[in-house]
């Protein structure tokens, strides 16, 4: 079933990873909440990885334009309700982590070093204007809430106006069937098993990188220093494997394969994202 979608969210949320360096993180910096330490930029392997559904879904990027744009129509709502509403400005594009991040585990060695398979928080800006739109939410009386979720939904309608319909849902499947299918491919399942006798060189027994990154002993508050050991060694590995580029490359192949096979869904849902955007960039310039 097709329906009209402002946004889709395909990112594959098993991962939590980041990667290691030769040098190590001075131990009163890893003993700090994850949360507590600023994460670097992105790598430029994270920065690089770019697979075919890009042009089709939204990046975080993205979805932070469509975010300024929606609090822009909320704000002009409410100041038409005559009611006090300030828009919060958006990070920096280069604060938004890139799509692939965390895709196929870690692959960040400067992450690595202090937030093992945690996942890294967000960079300053995204945070603060996450920590500035909860405060200005929950600060705000009853009735100007009410009136703010009004106008927002006023502010989702409008994004949409105009936009084709599309089948989130396939969308969606597409995603996670063509992620399964990536990882029994016959050159990413060699790979694994190379990365596996490296990691199992250095006393990590997993399958594969998802094995490691999901390792229930990693669900705590701050990452051990044992969990972190893994990580830059899971990272290493993947570097003299080139396990990344092998499993960026099948997953390559099969995405376009997809879209070959369904070019109605895929042109809709190209259509909905590029009209939404150039939407959201109107009304931002306007401003």
């Amino acid at each position: 079933m097709k329906t009209p979608v402002r946004r889709w969210s395909t990112t594959l949320a098993l991962i939590a990873g980041a990667v290691c360096a030769c040098s190590t993180t001075p131990a009163s910096t890893q003993a700090r909440h994850p949360q507590e330490v600023v994460a670097p930029e992105a790598g430029a392997q994270a920065q690089r990885l770019r697979l075919p559904f890009d042009a089709y879904n939204f990046s975080p990027a993205e979805v932070m334009t469509l975010d300024v744009a929606e609090d822009l129509l909320v704000r002009d709502c409410m100041h038409a309700l005559g009611r006090s509403w300030q828009a919060l400005p958006g990070p920096a594009e280069k604060e938004s982590a890139p799509p692939h991040r965390r895709r196929y585990g870690v692959i960040e060695p400067r992450i690595a070093d202090v937030f093992g398979y945690h996942a890294p928080p967000d960079r300053p800006a995204v945070i603060a204007r996450k920590t500035n739109d909860l405060a200005r939410t929950t600060e705000s009386p009853p009735n100007v809430r009410e009136a703010a979720k009004r106008c927002l939904g006023q502010a989702r309608t409008r994004m949409s106006a105009g936009a084709p319909q599309a089948d989130a849902a396939f969308f969606n499947r597409t995603i996670f069937a063509t992620f399964d299918a990536s990882q029994r491919d016959v050159k990413v399942t060699q790979a694994f098993r190379t990365w596996s006798t490296c990691m199992a060189g250095e006393g990590f027994h997993y399958p594969d990188p998802l094995a490691a990154v999901t390792d229930k002993r990693w669900s705590t508050a701050n990452p051990s220093a044992r969990e972190i050991r893994a990580a830059q060694t899971d990272v290493r590995c993947k570097e003299r494997t080139g396990l990344v580029s092998i499993w960026a490359e099948a997953e390559t192949r099969i995405q376009n394969a997809a879209i070959r096979a369904h070019p109605k869904e895929f042109q809709a849902l190209r259509a909905v994202k590029m009209r939404q955007l150039e939407t959201a960039r109107q009304i931002i310039a306007r401003t």
